[in-house]
């Protein structure tokens, strides 16, 4: 009979396997989406983590684990920001995310090359760990706060099952390193650890084959074909003429706070349905970005216009549906490739 410690290591071998084809197929096939490149990145994080979590405390630590420890640590910043990315096409990294994750590392990595050699570790690994809590939070926060813009329904259920997944085992792996002693009973409890990690891994990896990578990727915007019979296009159009007149005559992207339940409830049909008209029939893979193309071209034929050329652009912009300046500035740079002011300057009209 295999013996506990043998177990183990199979299990983490065959996991630290799985995760590495993972992200080299990630890598070869959305290495030009960020999503994808984090999601690369999680996985090659998650591998460092399978070869070095012990629960329960671990064994003096050998020099060589010290750098693989602080990178399976510094992994957890790596899962906000993919679940950032993976529900925002619109999400870029900034310098400061760097900066999150070098502090993680280095203070992950000064505890186990430093503290932990002088016995001193027991308040590092605390704080260590409710960091990993605090980050897991934020990712279900962002999951949960994002998931209802998503308007392809396979990647939506997927998305939240990756996140769901990732953050439980995180937290329970982070919870367990909080609440077990160093002991027999830790053996046991790290291998039912493996176990679990093995089976998340395995777990994601199938719900990923099953939606398609380009789904779950995608890079922009791809308009698809209504996967509708005949004797229902006509229907289906009808909504999206009924749609459309809402956002042209009632201008309703201006109003606080609009939800695809809002446009719904004015057409009268299910949510479910909704979103797959404005996926389908439109184009949009994201309800916000839905929003935000309507008030974007209202705002720039309000800024081509030359009788409002008084108009201060802070005023077009919450006019046009936007909450403050700042968002209104990058979409605009972001559409046009220059600022409100240069786009006016650029259509001759001067305030």
């Amino acid at each position: 009979m295999m013996s506990l410690p043998l177990f183990d290591l199979a299990l983490r071998a065959a996991t630290i396997a799985l995760l590495l084809v993972l992200a080299a197929a990630l890598l070869r096939d959305f290495r030009h989406v960020l999503a994808g490149r984090l999601a690369a990145l999680f996985a090659l994080g998650s591998a460092a983590h399978a070869a070095t979590y012990a629960i329960g405390g671990p064994a003096p630590i050998a020099p060589w684990q010290a750098p693989v420890i602080a990178l399976s640590t510094g992994n957890i910043v790596v899962f906000w920001l993919f679940t950032r990315a993976l529900f925002d096409d619109a999400f870029r990294l900034r310098w400061w995310h760097a900066g999150v994750w070098l502090t993680v590392v280095a203070f992950s990595f000064v505890n186990c090359a430093f503290l932990a050699r002088s016995g001193n570790a027991g308040l590092a690994v605390v704080a260590i760990n409710l960091l990993v809590l605090g980050f897991i939070a934020l990712a279900v926060v962002q999951t949960v706060a994002s998931w209802s813009s998503d308007l392809v329904e396979e990647r939506r259920r997927v998305r939240v099952f990756i996140v769901v997944a990732a953050a439980l085992y995180g937290g329970l792996n982070a919870i367990l390193h909080l609440t077990v002693p160093p002991g027999e009973a830790a053996g046991i409890v790290g291998a039912a650890n493996g176990v679990l990690l093995a089976c998340v891994v395995a777990a994601i990896c199938l719900a990923m084959l099953r939606v398609g990578g380009t789904e779950l990727f995608a890079a922009a915007p791809v308009e698809r074909e209504a996967a509708v019979q005949p004797d229902t296009s006509a229907a289906d159009q009808k909504l999206v003429d009924a749609l459309m007149r809402l956002m042209a005559d009632e201008r309703i992207y201006r109003h606080d706070n609009v939800t695809i339940g809002t446009l719904a409830t004015k057409l009268s049909i299910p949510e479910y349905r909704l979103r797959r008209l404005i996926n389908q029939k439109l184009g949009y893979r994201n309800f916000n970005v839905f929003l935000n193309n309507h008030r974007i071209e209202e705002a720039k034929a309000a800024l081509a216009d030359p009788s409002q050329a008084e108009v201060p652009v802070i005023t077009i912009a919450m006019d046009a549906g936007f909450a403050s300046l700042g968002p209104f500035n990058r979409a605009i740079k972001a559409t046009t490739g220059v600022t409100p002011s240069e786009y006016r300057r650029q259509r001759g009209i001067a305030a």
